[in-house]
Parts: C-alpha cells; sequence; structure tokens
C-alpha cells in the first residue's frame, strides 16, 4: 500500500509541475495552441476548438525527450 502512496505523490508532483509549466506559457506570446493546423469552428451558439497541429508538436516533443531518458539511462 505504501507502494500506490509514493506512486500517487509522484503523479501527483509531476502534475503540479506540468500545471506551473502551462501557466507560464500562457504568459508567454508564444502560439502554443493557436498554430495553423488547429481546427477551429464557431457557430452562433457554440464554438468547437481541435489543437490537431499543437497535439502533434507536443507528442513529438514528448517522444523525443522521452527518447533521450530512456538512452540516458542505459
Amino acid at each position: 500500500m505504501a507502494e500506490l502512496g509514493k506512486l500517487l505523490l509522484i503523479i501527483g508532483a509531476m502534475l503540479l509541475v506540468v500545471g506551473f509549466v502551462f501557466v507560464l506559457l500562457g504568459r508567454t506570446n508564444l502560439p502554443i495552441g493557436r498554430l495553423p493546423g488547429d481546427i477551429i469552428y464557431r457557430g452562433k451558439n457554440t464554438t468547437f476548438y481541435f489543437p490537431l497541429a499543437t497535439s502533434i508538436l507536443l507528442s513529438l516533443v514528448l517522444s523525443v525527450l522521452l527518447y533521450v531518458i530512456g538512452r540516458l539511462k542505459r
């Protein structure tokens, strides 16, 4: 049971760090979330937003980062 508690603390700390990074990125003028491939539909009473290009870019960056971390651990 103690291992589950440690895992939950680690996941919580990671979420805290990621949230803090997103807050800091939101204060900069980087176009994350407003890239040319993001889909935005604005109707009369609704707005649909799907960040396709941002998701692909984030996936590539995280894949490279995790690959490098994995290579360094060996």
